[in-house]
């Protein structure tokens, strides 16, 4: 089945930028980034940037925006039967416009994949279209927050967020 992502979350000034694969079942029924409750993104968020599950949606994302993280996925679309990451049929990814995206958002520093398949497909579909290669943003992979990757305890999720977003 076809499935759209939804447009950046960005004030111009971000920093840093946090990547997902393609929004999950439950995220495009309520048209909000990671809106599965046992996803552990915005509990993380909570304690990090004071954007938790507790504040309305809008709020969490103005929270992000003004501490200069920016949200977005790296598909704009792609065919996936389900919620899985790994249900993504990767002959059928159409990237994000990130060539557009970085000349908007010039200080963007560091892409933190939330989790193994952003990063994968970032690298597969993303990085070829990249031309300017001199620009410093560094990439780091960290543990998905999604409840599908449940070998990791959420404290060492957070514990592994926190070290990477706090320096």
């Amino acid at each position: 089945m076809p499935v759209s992502g939804f447009p950046p979350i960005a004030a111009p000034h971000a920093r840093l930028l946090i990547l997902g694969s393609l929004p999950g079942r439950m995220s495009l029924e309520r048209g909000e980034y990671y809106a599965q409750p046992r996803n552990a993104f915005w509990t993380i968020m909570g304690t990090l940037f004071g954007a938790g599950p507790e504040l309305p949606y809008a709020t969490r994302t103005a929270r992000l925006a003004d501490a200069g993280v920016a949200l977005w996925d790296v598909c704009a679309a792609a065919q996936r039967a389900g919620s899985l990451d790994a249900a993504i049929d990767r002959a059928s990814v159409v990237p994000n416009d990130f060539p557009a995206f970085f000349a908007a958002h010039p200080h963007i520093r560091l892409l933190a994949f939330n989790g193994g398949k952003a990063a994968e497909l970032f690298r597969r579909c993303v990085t070829p279209m990249l031309a300017d290669a001199s620009n410093p943003v560094r990439q780091v992979t960290l543990p998905s927050t999604s409840p599908a990757h449940a070998a990791m305890p959420p404290a060492e999720k957070m514990t592994r967020w926190a070290h990477v977003l706090q320096n």
